[in-house]
């Protein structure tokens, strides 16, 4: 979530948490990250969790720069911050108003074990489009898991793409 969005909806904020979803920082005002200082980066990321925080009572762990940016100023600020940078492998386009069918299609046959799916919330029909991905995805015999779940928390690198790889040793 992003804080400013955080700012706007705290009572949405709260209900997400109370419901059992994990809830990831996605910075506190969703700048261009690749163009802003490691301190900025940084103070970025600790607004946004002290307002989640504030609201939840839990600190986030996970951050996503907005726009799917990184470079490694980002990736050292959200380390030095306590989160762990992630990324997206599929890309609704929930944004640019696809209906959930159309976002579905955009889905089917490339989910994969490990796949992280990219909705935001606020987009015109994500809300209606999640109940149909869900069930179609349940129905490809996938589990559904927190990205705290699914994601290596060591001996991992991330590739160009974003994407973690299993260091072998």
């Amino acid at each position: 979530m992003v804080g400013e969005w955080v700012d706007k909806f705290p009572e949405a904020v709260k209900k997400i948490s109370e419901a059992g979803h994990e809830i990831a920082n996605h910075s506190n005002t969703h700048p261009h990250v690749n163009n802003l200082t490691l301190e900025k980066n940084e103070e970025q990321i600790k607004q946004c969790a002290d307002k989640i925080e504030k609201i939840t009572g839990k600190r986030t762990t996970l951050y996503r720069g907005p726009y799917g940016e990184y470079n490694d100023i980002v990736l050292k600020a959200a380390e030095q911050q306590g989160h762990q940078t992630i990324q997206w492998s599929l890309d609704t386009l929930d944004y640019t108003g696809l209906t959930g069918e159309q976002m579905w299609q955009r889905l089917n046959g490339k989910i994969k074990n490990g796949s992280i799916i990219l909705m935001h919330n606020g987009t015109k029909h994500t809300k209606d489009a999640l109940d149909k991905i869900i069930y179609n995805i349940e129905q490809s015999r996938y589990n559904i898991v927190t990205v705290s779940e699914l994601i290596y928390k060591e001996n991992f690198e991330i590739d160009n793409n974003g994407t973690q790889k299993l260091i072998k040793e």
